[in-house]
């Protein structure tokens, strides 16, 4: 008999539930890292819910925090024991799209075997780990391409302030790096939740000299204080757009970051930017959009909008903990609320309802 673990699966729509799962082989170019923090992501809620499609049976998550348990012959430079994450995008850097410069796009369209209602594809992109293949909420995860996507953990970084890296900050910084922010501009960021406060904070990284965080609660925005942002509003307290728009003197923004995935923030972020400003679009969207007219200047505004997939591999992870070694960034504040795994779906309840003012929770299994 293999031996056996621990995984959180997706049952059908609505359930996510503990079950025991034959512990993987491993193939010469992959390998098993045992579990020792991983978390709940927007997208896993998606997921949970049936608003995007997964196969019933699938161990979920995407953000590894780990041991090397066993490497494929092939992997070399790194040894069992070694405290290392992946990305949640996992490219192997040898498809055209890797080879073109967008390698979070390995793999962009898989036929989806009638999953999804959208004429038989649905976008994937490089996200394997929980849409793909199995994921990360388990006792262990299979790291596909271990060679590119492996990345050691510096010895002064605890599990809490790596936990970001695998996608919410390196999504939240994507979002930043392509709102071609340049030093003393004006950003507006909509949505403070976990990704929409690490482009915040990427936002600041990037050179903006003010920087705008609206959301509807009052515990994020102080959280986007202490991240970098300059002014924050309340979208139930007022009009943010005309709000923004009076604080840069009918101007605009610069920039404006989407960090939700809906019409109305979306819409916003429009209304809101300069002529030629650029929209950059984090937000996981689950309808069709609109693009309001008068704020997309009739097509005449010189507007860009620019979408992004958090990118992966060991190169991005690296940099990523180099910001959290240097000291300029504490992502740990994020991590509002700790569970074991036996708890996860007791966990799922909590963050997907937003309560007892969750932002992230870690899922600790050592």
């Amino acid at each position: 008999m293999p031996a056996m673990m621990k995984a959180a699966v997706f049952v059908e729509p609505g359930r996510i539930e503990l079950a025991d799962k034959p512990i993987p082989d491993v193939a010469p170019n992959e390998a098993l890292i045992r579990i020792t923090t991983t978390t709940i992501c927007g997208t896993d809620v998606h997921i949970l819910k049936g608003e995007y499609p997964v196969e019933r049976g699938l161990t979920v998550g995407h953000e590894p925090v780990g041991v090397i348990e066993k490497l494929g012959i092939a992997v070399s430079g790194y040894r069992e024991g070694q405290r290392v994450i992946a990305g949640a995008i996992c490219p192997n850097f040898n498809t055209y799209a890797a080879m073109d410069g967008v390698p979070s796009q390995d793999g962009t369209y898989l036929i989806a075997r009638g999953l999804c209602g959208c004429h038989g594809y649905k976008a994937t992109a490089g996200w394997r780990f929980g849409n793909l293949i199995d994921g990360t909420q388990a006792e262990y995860v299979l790291v596909p391409d271990a060679q590119a996507n492996l990345a050691p953990i510096p010895d002064g970084l605890t599990d809490e302030q790596v936990l970001m890296c695998p996608d919410i900050m390196s999504t939240g910084f994507a979002g930043a790096e392509n709102a071609n922010i340049r030093i003393g501009d004006i950003v507006a960021v909509f949505a403070q939740g976990p990704i929409g406060l690490c482009a915040t904070a990427g936002a600041r990284l990037k050179g903006a000299t003010t920087i705008i965080a609206v959301d509807g609660n009052d515990a994020r925005l102080e959280v986007a204080r202490k991240l970098g942002a300059d002014v924050v509003l309340n979208f139930r307290n007022c009009d943010v757009v005309d709000e923004i728009m009076s604080l840069t003197g009918g101007r605009g923004v610069d920039s404006a970051i989407e960090a939700l995935g809906t019409q109305q923030t979306f819409e916003q972020g429009m209304r809101v930017l300069k002529p030629g400003g650029t929209l950059s679009s984090l937000g996981v969207y689950s309808s069709d959009l609109t693009i309001p007219l008068s704020a997309f200047a009739a097509g005449l505004g010189d507007h860009k909008i620019n979408t992004a997939l958090c990118p992966g591999g060991k190169e991005r992870m690296r940099r990523l903990m180099n910001v959290l070694e240097s000291g300029r960034l504490d992502l740990s504040l994020l991590v509002t609320h700790e569970r074991k795994l036996e708890d996860i779906v007791e966990a799922y309840d909590l963050f997907s309802n937003q309560r007892d003012g969750v932002l992230k929770v870690a899922i600790k299994l050592s």
